[in-house]
């Protein structure tokens, strides 16, 4: 280990592909192609072709077994220099978040000067694999000395064995999936069906309105014939939304349906760290800085709703920095889902929560909305699992450097009743 004094970590600025729905302009992309190509739009943006970082942290949620070594392959596939190193890492949805506070941890710490965060993931390319019958007899025939050793398990094969698996969207504790918790959440929070229309329709206007702007022109970079994010609706509205049927609980008294719920989602994105010095040495201005970090798990399956780990992760944080809630010009509020979003807002509003669950003697209050996710969020741009978090840093950090000076508050909720949060400030 190496300890320096503390230093301010930089963000430089962070380059991401448009984010996609599955099974539409990625359909043939790989985890690797996607993230190799939003790395080199980094590098080309910053001109760091030949330069030897510190470190580069990626991941990815859906990942093959090919892939054990993703970062370090997406890294030599790009014009940075082949001694920069790179590792795999992953926290679900808040795995380039984390990513980009582990990297941040070690340009405090005086380890490395500059790194790189980021996170890649595909629905349209899943792992699909045979039961656990077939590959026993496929590592069983492996192990055979002999051509009768080798043969004899292929006679346990079975029709039934040829039956692909896709990967599990269920939490193995519940056997729930995050829709059908979320929709539990829902009912115990009281939040409903009109408020999550409401929340998913200002997703889209916002990401519309952003993108109309050219917001994000020189954040995301073109890829596989793609320009822009293509599950934006700018004329989405709530009579549309109103007619979508819940998906998760399908009786009378469900409330969450395919509009105001995150699309499945290819994409990857990244952002770009450093140490002042290193990057006032390159000539390359700072964004924000990364302040602070923190993560909370819950008791999902006996206490807690599945998604309200940031809750607490973001009370925690909050008493580490010594401020309140309302003390943001902007929050970054990852909408896995309307209902979790709400519901999420909702727990800091409540005296009773904040009390019992938070330790606190008042409740964390409000958030004003008219601050919140204003360039659109999940709901509207989507949500390529491990991609959220470098996408939402690094356009908080553009917000800051436009508006010169502000505080930003992240919160991103995980599988596993886990949350990731931060705060970014200029």
């Amino acid at each position: 280990m190496h300890y320096n004094p503390p230093r301010r970590v930089a963000i430089i600025g962070g380059r991401r592909i448009p984010f996609c729905r599955a099974n539409t302009s990625y359909t043939h992309q790989s985890n690797q192609a996607m993230m190799t190509a939003t790395l080199q739009a980094l590098v080309d943006a910053y001109r760091l072709g030949g330069e030897r970082l510190g470190d580069v942290a990626l991941g990815a949620v859906m990942k093959h077994s090919r892939d054990w070594n993703l970062a370090r392959e997406c890294v030599l596939g790009t014009t940075l220099a082949p001694e920069t190193p790179a590792f795999d890492l992953q926290r679900a949805c808040g795995t380039s978040l984390e990513a980009a506070i582990l990297i941040g941890n070690k340009i405090a710490l005086g380890q490395i000067d500059a790194g790189i965060a980021g996170g890649t993931d595909t629905i349209s390319d899943v792992p699909i694999v045979y039961p656990d019958e077939y590959r026993e007899i496929l590592l069983a025939s492996a192990r055979g000395k002999s051509f009768g050793g080798r043969a004899k398990p292929w006679l346990g094969l079975r029709p039934s064995m040829f039956r692909p698996v896709a990967p599990g969207v269920t939490e193995p504790r519940t056997k729930l999936s995050m829709g059908q918790s979320t929709e539990i959440t829902a009912k115990q929070w009281g939040i409903t069906r009109a408020d999550q229309d409401q929340l998913a329709m200002e997703s889209h206007h916002k990401a519309a309105k952003a993108w109309a702007e050219g917001f994000y022109k020189d954040l995301v970079a073109p890829f596989s014939g793609a320009t822009a994010d293509n599950n934006v609706r700018a004329d989405t509205s709530l009579e549309k939304l109103g007619k979508l049927r819940p998906v998760f609980d399908r009786g009378p008294h469900g409330t969450m349906t395919a509009g105001n719920s995150t699309p499945l989602t290819d994409g990857a994105a990244s952002v770009l760290l450093a140490s002042e010095d290193w990057a006032k040495a390159r000539g390359l201005p700072v964004q924000a800085y990364l302040r602070y970090g923190k993560v909370a798990a819950v008791d999902f399956v006996k206490k807690e709703g599945l998604l309200l780990a940031p809750a607490y992760a973001v009370s925690a944080m909050l008493a580490d920095a010594g401020l309140g809630l309302q003390d943001f010009d902007y929050y970054e509020i990852h909408e896995a889902f309307a209902a979790q979003t709400l519901a999420t807002l909702k727990a800091w509003e409540s005296a009773e929560f904040c009390r019992d669950r938070l330790g606190r003697n008042q409740p964390l209050g409000s958030v004003d909305r008219s601050k919140m996710n204003v360039k659109g969020g999940s709901i509207a741009i989507g949500h390529p699992f491990a991609a959220t978090g470098a996408r939402i840093v690094a356009s908080l950090a553009k917000l800051l450097e436009q508006k010169g000076s502000g505080r930003g508050l992240i919160s991103i909720c995980t599988a596993g009743g886990m949350g990731v949060t931060a705060i970014v400030e200029r």
